[in-house]
């Protein structure tokens, strides 16, 4: 059984910075690519973010590019999406989920999700 759990959410200022984190284990990092998504009211799921578990490779969906970074400890079973300057549209629920390969946008096992609000 996969256990994926989030936190970090919250209420934040355009411009400001929320670090999300992913609980699971060290054996899912090391197998598993681990992919950030998130859903807002009345919009289609987008991918967010993915980091590839052999690698470390990452990739980033365009309009987060320079804005989000995602980061793993393999040590604490945590994978990490920092999230800088957010704007209004950031506002979602983020999820982290395992995925088949980062890009294909396929993730099979989820956490809870965190809420994000981006607003003043």
């Amino acid at each position: 059984q996969v256990n994926l759990v989030e936190s970090g959410g919250g209420l934040v200022q355009p411009g400001g910075s929320l670090r999300l984190s992913c609980a699971t284990s060290k054996y899912i990092l090391e197998y598993y690519a681990i992919a950030w998504l998130r859903q807002a009211p009345g919009k289609e799921r987008e991918g967010v973010s993915c980091i590839s578990p052999r690698d470390g490779s990452t990739i980033y969906t365009d309009s987060v590019k320079g804005r989000f970074a995602i980061s793993r400890d393999f040590d604490k079973g945590t994978v990490y999406l920092q999230m800088n300057n957010l704007e209004p549209e950031d506002t979602a629920v983020y999820y982290c989920a395992t995925d088949l390969f980062c890009g294909s946008w396929s993730p099979d096992n989820w956490g809870q999700g965190t809420q994000v609000t981006v607003s003043s």
